[in-house]
């Protein structure tokens, strides 16, 4: 069995809540600060990162993970995830990442935890616990998800790469999708949820 190990690691000084220096500050930004950081000490190229973790108990901004490793420079096509636990989502995100390593064959994961206790509104934290430069990094990055289905890569790629129609797309979708349905509806496992 494959084993994971430390490669690197950065953590943001402390800071007292509510006055200090951290005061204020989107945990998405504090994330990608010691994301950066711990990438750029390891010695690792960014895109050679597969996915990242991060736990956040209250104050995050929609999918963290996801959001913090943009901020660092790390490629859009690395994954993150976040994780919501309270107590020990750190913890959590980075035996998570190990699994990851360990079973999944992910070579190289980036984890952590991060808290903005000054932050308002637990949860999302509104337009204050969003960091302005990922919005000018991308633009599109708080798009939701039905409206990215219109836009979607594949889809377009597809269609253009065959030069097919939407038209001509739902004549070989819409069959193969009644016969999914109709082998759904016939098991009995199905039946039974």
């Amino acid at each position: 069995m494959r084993e994971a190990v430390f490669v690197s690691y950065a953590r943001t000084g402390l800071a007292k809540a509510g006055r200090g220096g951290f005061n204020m500050t989107p945990a998405m930004s504090m994330a990608a600060h010691a994301i950066k950081s711990a990438v750029d000490k390891s010695g690792i190229e960014p895109g050679q990162v597969e996915d990242v973790a991060l736990g956040n108990g209250a104050h995050g901004a929609g999918n963290l993970g996801r959001l913090a490793g943009l901020l660092a420079g790390l490629p859009v096509n690395v994954g993150g995830n976040t994780i919501q636990r309270h107590c020990s989502s750190g913890l959590n995100s980075i035996a998570v990442a190990a699994n990851h390593i360990k079973s999944d064959g992910v070579d190289i994961a980036v984890a952590g935890g991060v808290e903005s206790i000054s932050m308002p509104n637990p949860g999302m934290g509104g337009s204050t616990n969003m960091d302005p430069a990922l919005s000018e990094m991308y633009p599109a990055v708080y798009m939701a998800m039905i409206e990215t289905a219109d836009i979607s890569p594949s889809a377009t790629t597809s269609a253009a790469t065959t030069r097919t129609s939407t038209r001509s797309s739902r004549k070989c979708v819409w069959p193969a999708h009644r016969r999914t349905t109709c082998s759904l509806t016939r098991s009995s496992r199905w039946r039974r949820r």
